[in-house]
């Protein structure tokens, strides 16, 4: 009968809305976790940073301290990534865009670790270590030329990664260059013998 039918379609549609209702709040749900792990690693290098001390004491003496602090970021770094698929919806080609950027980016980022090293990298000099100053290109050129190659990395991704994600982190490395901006020489860690 029609009106079995027209139950059964009533049916189906309820059947519907509850899938997307229930689909949208799991989003939300993925969503907020995702913006968690994008700002975590911060938090992490904020105490790093103000508390380098504690680090080398908890590292111990038979551990380099930037060895294990790039260790947790490399983890903290994948997490971040893992929580973007997570929300990313991905198109081939990339725009136009998304090469000079991504790739001038990740130039910056290598440069930055060739010049530096694991421990100019991660926090060498707050653990204790004699990290030389570099003059070369991109330092004296561009300030913050690692944060810089990051954010124009993530940059490129924006026409796949939805725009609260890009900015979460960029706010992150906003927040992270203005914590290291403000190094006292006298807060730095004496490297345990």
């Amino acid at each position: 009968s029609s009106k079995g039918t027209f139950s059964l379609e009533v049916k189906d549609a309820n059947k519907v809305k509850r899938f997307t209702l229930r689909q949208k709040g799991e989003q939300r749900e993925m969503g907020l976790w995702a913006c968690l792990a994008v700002i975590s690693p911060f938090p992490f290098y904020y105490y790093l940073w103000t508390h380098p001390q504690k680090w080398v004491d908890l590292c111990g003496s038979g551990r380099d301290p930037c060895k294990v602090m790039a260790m947790v970021s490399h983890f903290m770094k994948l997490i971040q990534f893992i929580s973007l698929l997570s929300v990313s919806t991905f198109s081939w080609p990339p725009p136009l865009y998304f090469w000079p950027l991504f790739i001038f980016g990740q130039f910056l980022n290598f440069r930055v670790y060739q010049l530096l090293g694991e421990a100019g990298t991660y926090y060498g000099v707050r653990f204790g270590k004699n990290i030389p100053w570099v003059t070369e290109f991109p330092f004296g050129v561009i300030r913050d030329p690692q944060y810089v190659g990051s954010i124009l990395s993530l940059l490129a991704c924006l026409s796949w990664v939805p725009f609260l994600y890009i900015v979460l982190w960029v706010l992150g490395y906003a927040f992270i260059i203005q914590v290291e901006s403000k190094e006292d020489p006298a807060t730095r860690a004496k490297p345990l013998s």
